[in-house]
This record gives C-alpha cells, structure tokens and sequence, in this order.
C-alpha cells in the first residue's frame, strides 16, 4: 500500500512513518509543511528510504494537495496535521482554525475528489484515517468512567475545539458523500523525538538544563499516558484492518497527575543523570507550583476495549517502561535536542550531503 500521510516530520507523525517504513513493505508519501514542530531530523533513518517520499507542502492549499494526488497515488490517507499545544492555542487561536479545521476540510476535498476518478478495487480499498484526541471529549471528574466511543463532545479549548469540530467535518463526509473515513481519538503520548513544549520532554530538558520544572495548580490534573511507538502501530491496525465508518479510541492505560510524571522523571534522572546535579540533592528540588492555565481540564481517561476486542491491539509499553525509555532517549540525542532548542531544523532531500 502506498500511504498519504500529513504531519509525518512531526512527533505522532515521524512515529508512523518509521514504523512503516521500518516495518512493511509499504510505501509512505509525507506531506509537512516543516512548522516550528515539522523537523526532519525525525526521520533521517528512513528518509533514504525508496518507499519514502517528501513533500513540503501547507494542507490549505487545495491546488498544491490535488496535485499530490494526482502524483503519488496512494491507496488511503492518515490526517495528523494539526496545531496540538493547548497553551498555544489560548494565546493563539487563528492558527488552530486554520490548520486543524480548515486544513482538514482541504484534505477532506482533495480526497473525495480523487476518488471520484478511481475505480475498481483502488477505489473500494480506499481509506480516509482521521487522526484526533481525548480531549474533544472533555474532562472527567476522579470518579467517572473513562471516555468511550460514545462519549459526547464537549472540549474545553481552542485546540480541542478545532479538533472537535475536525472530527464533526470527517463524520459528515462520510454520511453526506460516502466517504470511507474512520476516526481515532488518542490519549496523551509521549516518547522519542517529542517536541520540548509538552511536560514530559520540557521536564527532562529543563531538568538536565538546572532550570525551574513548573508545575500547573497543584499538580493534581490527571493524563492517560500512551507510549508513541504503541500508537503509531495501533494507527497502523486501524488504517488496515479497522472498519469504515468506526471511531476508535487509543489509551496507554496509564491514568498519572502531572505531580507524579514529574517526580517520576526526576528519580530516573536522579539514577541516570546525577553528574548534573551540582549541588542538588535531587532533580525533584526544582519543581515549583505556578498560576493554573485558563479552563485546565481535570482528568482525561480512555476506555480502549474497543480496538482490543476489534483489532487485538494493547499497549506494550507500561508508564514506567516507556518514561525511562523516553528519559534515557532524551539524555542519549543531545544534539537533536540542541537542534530543536535552538529553533534550527533540518530540511534534507534524498542524497543531499548533511555532512
């Protein structure tokens, strides 16, 4: 199969390209527009790979997308373009809308005409995989159930807004012109590659740095936490096996307050790190409590019986494993940290000397 994948230079998206590629036999064209989280230095593994295609492309521009199309081919599209930092998206909502909104519409169009010109069993096979969140779904108080499928929509900020109302666009395509679209939400991820403004790579980062690991509120907010590469390969049974038409939900099973991830990424770095500690006695003496953000969710947790029953999917990685992955992984690619902090990216086509 050949895959369309958007976002793939970003943290989710690197992910299920190296997978791919890694993997299967299969083909991958990645559209990225190389935004400040696009950076292709997530993918020099697999970027000379003969199943690889780039192009830098925004996923507004219907003309430019068509042409992709037109070109490549492929055989189903995984959507995770999207602005994802809810801080971000408070400061800065116009961007969300753009992208999240406006560019899934774009990739919405530009799919359904493609496959007004197929035929046959490339035009029955075809697959339109939205990728989203937990978070349209809202928060949770401690005692609720854990979001399901049938959870009614009710996000609490711009971001999860722009993806609620994505999501809304994908299901209407579907039911108004047919469309075989099929829609997971996800949990928090974290793991290799991912970009400093989220809390665990900050709090590592940051930490390693000496510098203040600020904490929202009490620390108290709770976050399923998923392992990315066990994401990218449940993306890669929806897009092959899962049915059209269906949601799936993606949880690690890993329900931690923020205070806990914290501390947790402290002791392991308190056990893998000590040479930068100075004069600390522990990395947990930087944690301090800051003003909480405006409408912070209380909890997200995700019931995800549903792609196990279905697709036989579960996590492999449990919270402890897969945060001393992430933390060893982090203090082992200093330069790609240095890179990222620095606001220096990488932009590499096939067979360009990097040296």
């Amino acid at each position: 199969m050949k895959f369309l994948i958007t976002g793939g230079s970003g943290f989710i998206g690197s992910a299920v390209v190296r997978h791919i590629i890694k993997n299967t036999e299969d083909e991958v064209v990645n559209i990225d527009k190389l935004t400040y989280a696009g950076n292709q230095d997530n993918l020099l593994d697999v970027c000379e790979s003969e199943r690889y295609f780039f192009e830098r492309e925004d996923i507004c521009n219907i003309g430019n997308i068509n042409e992709i199309f037109n070109v490549h081919a492929p055989d189903a599209v995984m959507h995770l373009a999207a602005e994802s930092h809810v801080d971000r998206s408070i400061d800065s909502p116009s961007s969300f809308i753009q992208t999240n909104f406006i560019g899934t519409y774009t990739m919405l169009e530009a799919s359904r005409n493609y496959i007004e010109k197929l035929n046959g069993q490339k035009r029955n096979h075809f697959r339109f995989h939205h990728i989203s969140t937990d978070e349209v779904y809202g928060d949770l108080e401690p005692l609720d159930p854990p979001f399901t499928e049938k959870t009614p929509y009710a996000p609490s900020s711009p971001y999860s807004a722009t993806k609620a109302g994505s999501d809304h666009l994908v299901k209407a395509w579907g039911r108004t012109y047919n469309m075989p679209v099929i829609i997971t939400n996800c949990s928090n991820n974290y793991g290799p590659f991912h970009f400093p403004e989220k809390l665990i790579p900050l709090t590592i980062l940051n930490a390693l740095s000496g510098k203040s690991l600020p904490i929202y509120g009490d620390g108290s907010h709770i976050r399923d936490w998923l392992y990315v590469e066990d994401h990218a390969k449940a993306l890669y049974e929806v897009i092959t096996k899962g049915a059209v038409g269906e949601t799936y939900n993606i949880g690690g099973h890993n329900e931690v307050a923020n205070i806990d991830v914290v501390n947790a990424i402290c002791d392991i770095l308190d056990e893998l790190a000590p040479e930068k500690l100075g004069s600390l006695n522990s990395y947990r003496d930087l944690i301090s409590f800051v003003a909480d953000r405006p409408g912070h969710d209380n909890r997200y947790a995700i019931d995800a019986r549903k792609i196990s029953e279905d697709l036989n999917w579960k996590p492999q990685e449990n919270f402890q494993s897969g945060l001393r992955k992430t933390v060893r992984w982090f203090i082992e690619n200093e330069r790609w940290c240095a890179r990222v902090q620095s606001g220096e990216y990488l932009y590499k086509e096939k067979g360009e000397d990097l040296s």
